[in-house]
């Protein structure tokens, strides 16, 4: 019992009562710990990338195949993974890292996108009176100061609002909210503050207002996840690690020690998933940064290897942007079945997540119906009445395996610590399994102490410290002005290059093809309502985009905000790909097929579909059915049962609006059920009935029927414009 009250002495007063529960040589320890999570800039200590650029996929290969023997090989290209590339060959070791899909395809594309100390964390090290919680936060919270500063055009501090509906708890949370801010220091990116109910509603209007007592806004980092991740691998590239997408560890090698006898793993059997071409790669030292499946690479060094990972599902959402205000989060602390859930604006959109469920592991992940509803009913309990959260607008959903170390003594994956584990079986094979986002690099550095200690690597400390990622050494905020007057882009594109880029914007901007237009001059979009431009397509090849989902996903966001206009730019993204690695018309089609998938399994439009089937009732007034019925036959002039194409091209240019077959095409079949190339009364019927119940919203053939028929009569040409497109 007095050990616990020292222990929460400790992080109420810091320092002195630290050094008394811990002991002098112990605290002598963790104070030289902390000592060097302060910041230095260990970049000065390094040489010059090696690569201007970082080398083609092509020739990343051919130093695979053609090293005799790297020091470090790393298998897994999340952040955890790249990371480790990235300290060890910073500290002068030859390493080599491969992916079998493409960088942050698993886990670390699908975060809630925060880069955090976690302020539950240090609520469960008060409560709990746990030190190693405690440290893990304050690790947490050098880390996220660090991260924002070596990639500043990917990241940005974010205020989030937690709103208070009893008076006893506002002491309560501000105490928690300003220990937060005590232990991040001089790391503390902004000081937390209380706001009055009026100041709440002020800045997030469609809070919820009936027993609001006010509200506490505290800060953390938010950032680009796929993009943050891809900047650390091209980052390692840089510096002469060679790193490739698609290559499948097959198996581990294995060689005799001649001092021990006994079996060492000295590299892996690695599998081209392109080509199908198979090669060694062998290595001094091997890591196995694989998250969710790093029981599997355990089990190919040792079969009755135990499990240490227990794979936990996050859901998260994706709504239009109104839904939060443009620079303000939202946090509920106490969700109705205990799990946290963040509100969010992200990329001009709202995020809404995350869930926190046993799953089994796999490779493509499917957000389910039941986690999407979860998440909505929650946001429903903090939005004002006036807004309705309708199901038809999640405009992507999307599932991840988070790596959890297994707690024998846990009920369930809410209360497994994000701790890392670095362990070292027998033969050598060294595991990182664990952690989070936020401390990837602190989890890389302490990986590869590992192995250079095991192994006998002749390396120097870490110098990730401080070290600038891949695009942002010479950013600014005003970056996007030069892009603009520069080259003619509009503001909102040279906005997204430079946020996404970096210093590496003018790159993609040379590349951007000219619009014919007095303005914009340069800078195609991929789809209107989204700055994404061609030339990123052109761009994200030299990326080591290899497939066309990774383009849609990780070098654009595009599915994560709207699978929907995903879908729309998906024909033209290949096209362009087709054209840069000469793919021919099969490849064409089976990589268009494959995202389609992708978009329809992954990213919830499997869900979106599910909402209007076949099977679907329609319940609606017979007032109801009568007014849609006349707005059907306006189209069906001929009294056929359906409508097709032709038939809206008919009405549409009536009223002297012009569509082209292709998005005509796109729009119909959108509803189109059965697939057969026209939409039935019956289906028309059911996607009305859909957008009354909320489940279906922002239909582009409902909102066009409606207003063609609202101007058959007056024949005033008006533009018709797409519209959110939700799920």
């Amino acid at each position: 019992m007095a050990f616990k009250k020292a222990v929460k002495g400790t992080i109420l007063a810091g320092g002195g009562a630290l050094a008394t529960v811990l002991g002098l040589s112990q605290f002598a320890h963790y104070r030289r710990k902390q000592m060097s999570l302060a910041y230095v800039e260990a970049a000065e200590y390094i040489s010059e990338p090696v690569n201007r650029e970082p080398p083609s996929r092509e020739a990343q290969l051919l130093t695979l195949q053609n090293t005799s023997e790297f020091d470090v090989l790393v298998i897994g290209g999340g952040a955890t993974g790249c990371g480790c590339a990235l300290d060890a060959v910073t500290r002068g070791l030859k390493t080599a890292l491969v992916e079998r899909d493409d960088f942050s395809s698993g886990t670390s594309s699908r975060s809630t996108k925060l880069i955090h100390g976690g302020v539950r964390y240090l609520q469960k090290a008060i409560m709990k009176l746990d030190i190693e919680q405690y440290r893990m936060v304050k690790e947490a919270l050098h880390e996220r100061a660090n991260l924002l500063e070596i990639a500043p055009h990917l990241s940005a501090p974010l205020p989030i609002m937690l709103p208070i509906y009893k008076w006893w708890q506002l002491p309560y949370y501000w105490v928690g909210i300003k220990l937060y801010d005590l232990v991040a220091g001089s790391n503390c990116l902004k000081s937390s503050y209380v706001l009055s109910k009026s100041r709440a509603l002020e800045h997030f209007p469609m809070l919820q207002k009936d027993k609001l007592v006010g509200a506490i806004v505290y800060y953390d980092g938010q950032h680009n996840d796929a993009r943050m991740n891809l900047a650390i691998a091209l980052t390692a590239a840089r510096y002469g690690a060679a790193t490739a997408n698609y290559m499948e560890v097959m198996s581990l090698l294995k060689k005799t020690d001649p001092e021990t006898g006994k079996e060492r793993v000295s590299g892996a059997r690695c599998k081209d998933v392109l080509t199908g071409q198979e090669f060694d790669v062998r290595a001094k030292c091997v890591i196995n940064a694989t998250g969710p499946f790093t029981d599997t690479v355990r089990k190919m060094d040792d079969k009755c290897a135990t499990a240490i990972c227990q794979p936990s599902a996050g859901v998260h959402i994706v709504m239009p942007g109104y839904y939060s205000p443009e620079s303000m989060g939202l946090l509920d602390p106490a969700t109705s079945d205990g799990r946290v859930i963040f509100f969010l604006p992200w990329q001009k959109m709202t995020i809404a997540g995350t869930t926190d469920t046993p799953t089994d592991i796999t490779q493509h992940p499917i957000p389910s119906e039941e986690d999407i509803n979860f998440i909505l009913n929650e946001v429903r309990n903090y939005l004002s009445c006036d807004v309705e959260v309708r199901r038809g607008d999640v405009l992507a959903a999307w599932s991840g395996i988070r790596p959890l170390v297994t707690d024998p003594k846990s009920a369930d994956t809410q209360s497994i610590s994000r701790n890392h584990v670095v362990d070292i079986s027998e033969s050598g094979l060294i595991t990182i399994a664990g952690g989070k986002w936020t401390t990837y690099r602190s989890m890389a550095e302490d990986t590869i102490d590992a192995a250079i200690k095991s192994h006998n690597l002749k390396a120097g400390p870490s110098r990730t410290v401080g070290l600038f990622l891949q695009g942002g050494k010479d950013w600014s905020p005003t970056l996007y002005i030069r892009l603009v007057q520069d080259y003619g882009l509009e503001s909102e594109v040279a906005q997204h290059l430079a946020a996404t880029y970096g210093d590496k914007a003018f790159e993609v901007a040379k590349m951007a093809s000219v619009t014919g237009k007095r303005w914009p001059i340069v800078g195609v979009r991929l789809v209107s309502e989204f700055p994404y431009i061609e030339a990123e397509v052109k761009y994200g090849i030299k990326e080591y985009a290899c497939t066309a989902v990774d383009m849609i996903s990780r070098r654009t966001r595009l599915a994560f905000l709207n699978v929907q206009a995903a879908e729309e730019a998906l024909p033209r993204i290949v096209e362009l790909m087709g054209r840069e690695l000469n793919w021919d018309d099969n490849k064409k089609e089976e990589e268009l097929e494959t995202a389609k998938k992708f978009l329809y399994y992954e990213m919830g439009y499997k869900s979106r579909s599910e909402q209007l089937t076949d099977r679907s009732e329609i319940s609606l007034l017979p007032s109801d059915i009568d007014r849609y019925k006349k707005r059907f036959h306006k189209f069906d002039a001929d009294q056929k049962g359906f409508i097709t194409i032709v038939d809206v091209q008919r009405v549409l240019e009536s009223i002297g609006v012009q569509m082209d077959e292709y998005t005509l095409h796109e729009i119909l079949n959108e509803v189109d059920l059965n697939k057969n190339g026209q939409v039935e009364l019956n289906e028309f019927l059911q996607l009305m009935s859909a957008i009354q119940k909320g489940r279906v919203s922002g239909s582009r053939l409902a909102i066009l029927m409606k207003t063609a028929e609202e101007n058959l009569d007056r024949r005033v040409p008006i533009p018709v414009d797409r519209s959110c497109g939700g799920l």
